[in-house]
């Protein structure tokens, strides 16, 4: 999935003032897009504004872009590890309402979206990410597409575009209004600091959501 297209027309909707719920995300004026981009780091989701695009930059994290096929409302995630139960709560003692767990990360997103407008019949998904970038025995990238595959069908979602697995990192953009979603895979270098950047996330997950060093946008 380098690039894809939906062929529906997005009906011109509001945007919401501000986008209160998403006051933390960053974004700025992107001079390639000339477009705004919302920028996400682990643990975040985010629903866009009309002609907004989302970006982030993934290695064993899987992100969902998410967008209601006749609207063009939708949004996107970034979550870290596959379910907050994993295991009996192995993954540690704040994992309740983390968004950094694909099953609360995917809840909240698909539900920001309905709130926005989106019609859950209408909802359509591309799937980023899971590369095999970290130096452990357990396969948490393989882990993350496990889950979001089994929550999609379970769910009776459709996936329209998947660019997952492998050994390198991703950087992903994706604009709910027109569907595209570009995948651009990173260079070795990159992966180092992708790998970095996670394994500190992960020893660190009992505490508050931390904040990525990488930043490749």
């Amino acid at each position: 999935m380098s690039e894809a297209d939906a062929g529906a027309k997005p009906v011109p909707r509001p945007a919401p003032p501000g986008n209160p719920p998403f006051a933390h995300i960053r974004r700025r004026h992107d001079t390639a897009l000339n477009a705004t981009l919302a920028l996400l780091r682990p643990g975040d989701y985010y629903v866009a504004e009309p002609g907004e695009w989302i970006g982030t930059v993934l290695g064993s994290c899987v992100s969902a872009c998410v967008r209601d096929s006749r609207t063009g409302i939708g949004g996107m995630n970034h979550f870290m590890l596959p379910e907050d139960n994993l295991a009996g709560g192995t993954w540690g003692q704040n994992a309740g309402a983390a968004t950094r767990f694909g099953n609360v990360a995917m809840e909240r997103l698909i539900n920001e979206v309905l709130k926005r407008g989106g019609r859950r019949e209408q909802l359509e998904f591309k799937l980023v990410g899971g590369g095999k970038v970290l130096d452990a025995m357990i396969d948490i990238g393989a882990r993350n597409i496990d889950f979001v595959r089994e929550y999609l069908r379970t769910e009776g979602f459709r996936v329209v575009g998947a660019d997952l697995g492998g050994v390198t990192p991703r950087k992903v953009l994706f604009q709910p209004d027109s569907g595209s979603a570009r995948v651009k895979k990173l260079a070795r270098a990159a992966r180092a600091a992708v790998s970095r950047d996670e394994t500190r996330y992960l020893e660190r997950i009992d505490h508050a959501p931390v904040a990525g060093d990488i930043e490749l946008f």
